[in-house]
């Protein structure tokens, strides 16, 4: 423990509450990550970031993500870091509730997460499928009705920039491309929104295997 002024802490920190500690953060491996997914006995879901650089946007999506009992974060390509002092207010205490995974391609990512099982849906505001349609099949009850995409199954999803989103050859990474319906006159949804709306969607199609208020393994 060491004394300091008023004026030292301000000039270590923008908001400092009297107290300040310095730590080490170890960087998760995905490796590690993804093998805790495989080895569950329920569908997993884990929302992947690529190059995705406003620090409100990566660390809202990191509170939506925990919010909805996702298991993990991936943040890929170029994308913001996740000790930003944005995105960790951003996040409101999220960041410490889920496993956050960076320093990765987005290419790498896909790769490991197909290859524990999960499938890969790309959000994109021009996708060929309808994420309310989606959500029409995984409610329908009995044996052979016909899923483009389900829902229910173990998913990652992946979310561009906040300018241009997702380019095609990232696209072309995923098993399909999902668009959230837009209703009215707006152009598009935020970043964060339209990856709060698509992960709820998943984590409503999951609830049957997760159970009634269910959270990630070690959640609060």
């Amino acid at each position: 423990m060491h004394g300091a002024t008023p004026e030292v802490l301000a000039a270590m920190s923008a908001d400092a509450q009297g107290v300040l500690a310095v730590v080490r953060a170890d960087a998760l491996r995905l490796e590690d990550v993804v093998a805790t997914l495989a080895r569950r006995d329920r569908p997993a879901l884990v929302a992947v970031l690529a190059t995705v650089r406003d620090p409100g946007n990566a660390g809202t999506v990191v509170r939506a993500a925990d919010a909805a009992g996702a298991d993990a974060v991936v943040l890929a390509g170029e994308s913001v870091d996740v000790h930003n002092p944005k995105v960790v207010r951003s996040t409101a205490g999220s960041l410490f509730h889920l496993p956050v995974v960076t320093g990765v391609s987005l290419a790498e990512a896909v790769a490991a997460l197909r290859g524990a099982g999960l499938t890969v849906l790309a959000a994109d505001g021009a996708g060929e499928l309808d994420l309310d349609d989606l959500l029409d099949v995984a409610g329908t009850a009995g044996a052979g009705t016909e899923r483009p995409v389900d829902l229910a199954a173990p998913t990652a999803w992946v979310f561009g920039n906040e300018a241009w989103g997702l380019p095609p050859e990232d696209r072309a990474l995923a098993d399909a491309v999902v668009r959230v319906p837009i209703r009215g006159r707006a152009e598009s949804l935020n970043l964060a929104t339209a990856a709060t709306v698509c992960l709820y969607a998943s984590s409503r199609a999951h609830r049957p295997a997760r159970g009634p208020g269910a959270v990630p393994e070690g959640g609060a």
